[in-house]
């Protein structure tokens, strides 16, 4: 019995792999295509090929959900068309047991999926992000395609690269009074992080507070803020890659401040019932192939997943932002279609056994 489950489970473990790294290397050759518009004498095509490489962790987490779904479809359709399920259940195995064990497999999937987001993404997304930023736009100015804003009380803050450790590029600070009038505005062009307070290079302060401005340079000034290089680093990178502990403090960061933190609860909640997700994509799988999809040719499972997979995704893209407009809490905006996925597969395995 044990040598049946390991060859269901590596049958359906090798499928999903096999996806995985088709739909990445897809992804990645259409991203590749994308930023080789941008490339100029700074951005070189070799810092494309670089920003592409690190892109692939946050890639194959984004795609494993998507990966399983197919993959299971596959590999079990693999053992239905070749009658080996057929012959299983004949020889006493139960439906139950199939499923467990074809769910281990994505489960481990899962896990290194988890794994993967939580510990390896959010450091290449940073240093991809960091890299295109300062390649495409070296200089001190916010006119660029890339950059991160930020508010603290009544200044905004421009930032074109955040480097790990504590460094910034290009910074611009625009400080306003309670009746919304500009006092000054700060450019530097760089800053470094010395435990407790920035030291600002290169920096010219302009200030609007007199009836004529004036203007002051400053080869190197100190900047006291409660800005951290941790929360820019958490802002320097898309709340879908960051690491659960971080969008738990940027959330509660931006809502100490009155602003916006739906969009990272939503990434927050999202991350957490990654795993959730792809039990129930992996169910629905299942239910196909010992259902509907029996008989069905490989093309039309493969079809059949990505069309499920989209409808999953599109309810999840649906709901997130119908949580910021009826005002319900993000957690159900990722859990509905999860339970809804998890519920379909159900019913279709007990009609099918």
């Amino acid at each position: 019995m044990r040598k049946l489950d390991r060859h269901v489970g590596w049958t359906v473990f090798v499928a999903i792999l096999l996806v995985l790294a088709i739909i990445v290397g897809l992804d990645a050759i259409a991203a590749f295509i994308d930023e080789a518009d941008d490339i100029s004498k700074t951005y070189t095509f070799g810092q494309v090929g670089l920003y592409i490489l690190l892109t692939l962790p946050g890639r194959l987490y984004e795609f494993i959900p998507f990966a399983a779904l197919i993959g299971c479809m596959l590999g079990l359709g693999q053992l239905a068309t070749s009658s080996e399920l057929v012959v299983m259940r004949a020889a006493g195995v139960s439906t139950g047991r199939l499923v467990w064990v074809a769910m281990k497999p994505a489960l481990l999937i899962a896990i290194m999926g988890f794994s993967l987001g939580e510990f390896v993404a959010p450091e290449t997304e940073q240093m991809a992000e960091t890299q295109r930023a300062l390649a495409q736009n070296p200089g001190e100015s916010f006119g660029g395609r890339y950059g991160i804003w930020n508010r603290e009380g009544n200044t905004f803050l421009h930032f074109n690269a955040v480097e790990a450790g504590g460094v910034v590029h290009g910074i611009t600070m625009l400080e306003f009074d309670e009746d919304l009038l500009m006092e000054y505005s700060l450019r530097a062009r760089r800053a470094s992080f010395e435990g407790g307070y920035w030291t600002m290079e290169d920096a010219v302060l302009t200030n609007f507070s007199s009836w004529q401005t004036t203007r002051e340079t400053h080869k190197v000034m100190r900047w006291d803020t409660g800005i951290t290089p941790e929360l820019l680093t958490v802002m320097a990178v898309e709340p879908e890659y960051l690491p659960i502990s971080d969008l738990y403090r940027f959330s509660r960061y931006l809502q100490s401040q009155g602003l916006d933190s739906d969009d990272y609860q939503l990434a927050l909640w999202g991350k957490i019932l990654q795993p959730a997700a792809i039990g129930a994509l992996v169910l629905v799988a299942i239910s196909f192939i010992f259902g509907p999809l029996r008989e069905g040719t490989m093309g039309f499972r493969i079809f059949a997943g990505v069309i499920v997979g989209i409808v999953f995704r599109t309810s999840q893209d649906l709901l997130g932002p119908a949580s910021l407009v009826f005002g319900f809490a993000p957690i159900y905006a990722a859990l509905i279609p999860i339970l809804l996925c998890g519920a379909a597969g159900m019913l279709l395995l007990l009609r099918a056994r």
